[in-house]
């Protein structure tokens, strides 16, 4: 038998918790209190019963750590992810794990992590050229028709998005499937996010209006792929808004800088891609309520002020009878002037006619005709009485009488003819007064026309009152949304300034018709 064989057998044997709890008195007296320099990785805060647990790392090993409530309580310094500390406690071994560990009884800075380092010199130089600027991210839109997630198809990540998105308002997810950690995770989301953008709108499947990359939480050595830069610079260039979901809330990366949202966790991306469908169908029914009820009250408000406008607003017959009146006055006063100066003017002819009549050139032979006949008798008599002589004396006479006679007939033709002169000067005296008087009466109407504002709207003006009917003189005037009234010549209309013209607040008034002049003057005639 050979040697090692022989001693085997006759090592004494002991059980698996026998040989744990050797290592662990073995490990605790060679290595009772340490100091352990490390950076801390996998913090994610106190565990629900108070602890901390976490590990110390650097380039070559790990060390789990752990720090109980009750020394994690009165701690001055706090463990941080990425923090390089120096960690004083005691070294022991967790046996149902096989695992040994560090329990932490105080934390001191060492510097700045490695890893911390290298993230932080890449953050100053992508924000040195811009990437980080506030002022290239952009409002995703608030109602996306097709969102696009890039992440693990098979992990809870996807599920929850999809269950948020179905809850809050279902619309379509184009989903690219990516490794979210390891090697190739960095170049695989990369080019998820250029490939999304490089969708045409009306391709299959369409092109995204809002894009969320999201990955579960993790230590900061599972997130690295969302610091590396090429996955930073795609999410830059992006032209499709990018929702960046990366972690749990207390976990940023890089491209949570780069992204135009930053989620704390992917359904809070989800919440942030679309608004509450049933909101927005309340607010939609709230708003539809309250235009219906401003409608109402609107309209309620403009009835009882047209009400107040009709009550103060005088009525049409109102407006009009003060004018109608004093024309009726003007009319009857007119009537009677032209009737009193045409019975003057009759009376002055009559009286003329009777003193022609008196002096006419008819009468006047009538009696020299009747003194002839009795002159004639007289001769007759005369002739019986007298002599030769008589008789010459009578020839004479007769021829005197002839004489006389024709005197009388120069002179009734004189007075004829002048009768005529004075009838034609009569006629065109009453012709020339009665044109006059015409003349001044048409001036009258004219002036009543022209001094009337209607016949300024006959010429194609018009006349804007408010609503308590007062004339408005300028523009300056009128009131936005004022109700108006434009008065034209044949009516009356509604309008509201700045709007469209409505129907007339009071009814059109009648134009009063002007009397038709005559074609010709009608003259008197003559009177004999």
């Amino acid at each position: 038998m050979a040697e090692s064989d022989t001693r085997g057998a006759n090592a004494p044997e002991i059980t698996v918790s026998e040989l744990a709890g050797a290592l662990k008195r073995a490990i605790e007296d060679r290595f009772g209190y340490v100091r352990v320099r490390g950076e801390i990785s996998g913090y994610r805060g106190p565990h629900s019963s108070g602890h901390a647990y976490f590990s110390l790392k650097d380039a070559g090993a790990r060390l789990d750590a752990v720090v109980w409530r009750s020394t994690f309580e009165r701690m001055r310094l706090k463990p941080e992810e990425g923090l390089e500390v120096v960690a004083t406690g005691r070294l022991t071994t967790f046996p149902g794990r096989s695992a040994y560990q560090i329990v932490i009884e105080s934390l001191e800075l060492a510097g700045v992590g490695a890893l911390m380092a290298l993230l932080e010199a890449r953050r100053k130089k992508l924000a040195a050229e811009g990437l980080f600027d506030a002022a290239r991210k952009r409002q995703t839109p608030f109602l996306p028709r097709v969102i696009g997630v890039v992440t693990s198809p098979t992990g809870a990540v996807i599920r929850d998005i999809l269950h948020r998105l179905s809850d809050r308002f279902p619309v379509r997810v184009v989903v690219w499937p990516v490794r979210v950690q390891g090697e190739t995770s960095a170049a695989e989301v990369a080019a998820a996010i250029d490939g999304l953008n490089a969708l045409g709108p009306d391709g299959t499947p369409p092109r995204p209006d809002v894009m969320i990359v999201a990955r579960g939480g993790g230590s900061l050595e599972d997130l690295m792929s969302f610091n590396e830069e090429a996955v930073v610079r795609a999410a830059a260039r992006s032209a499709i808004p990018l929702i960046a979901a990366v972690g749990h809330e207390t976990d940023w990366t890089l491209i949570d800088h780069a992204a135009d949202v930053r989620a704390p966790t992917p359904t809070a991306a989800a919440e942030f891609a679309v608004p509450v469908r049933a909101e927005l169908l309340a607010a939609i029914a709230e708003l539809d309520a309250r235009r219906k009820g401003a409608i109402l009250r609107f309209s309620t408000r403009l009835r009882s002020e047209l009400r107040a406008l009709l009550r103060a607003l005088p009525a049409g017959e109102a407006l009009v009878a003060g004018p109608r009146q004093r024309l009726d006055r003007a009319g009857d006063t007119l009537a009677a002037r032209v009737r009193g100066a045409i019975g003057q003017r009759a009376l002055k002819c009559a009286g003329l006619a009777h003193r022609l009549a008196r002096h006419s050139p008819r009468a006047h032979l009538a009696g020299q005709r009747e003194r002839l006949r009795g002159l004639a008798g007289r001769l007759a008599r005369l002739r019986l009485l007298l002599t030769e002589r008589p008789r010459r004396a009578a020839e004479a006479v007769g021829r005197a009488f002839v004489r006389e006679a024709a005197l009388l007939e120069r002179r009734r033709a004189e007075q004829a003819e002048r009768a005529g002169r004075l009838a034609a000067r009569m006629t065109r005296a009453y012709d020339e007064r009665l044109q006059s008087r015409r003349a001044e009466l048409l001036s009258a109407w004219q002036l009543l026309g022209a001094m009337s504002y209607r016949g300024v709207l006959s010429r194609g003006f018009a006349l804007i009152r408010d609503e308590t009917g007062r004339p408005l003189r300028l523009a300056a005037d009128a009131r936005p949304a004022q109700r108006l009234e434009i008065e034209f010549a044949d009516g009356k209309v509604g309008a509201i300034a700045g709007g469209r013209v409505g129907p007339p607040l009071t009814p059109p008034a009648l134009l009063p018709r002007r009397r038709a002049r005559p074609d010709r003057d009608e003259g008197q005639g003559s009177l004999f």
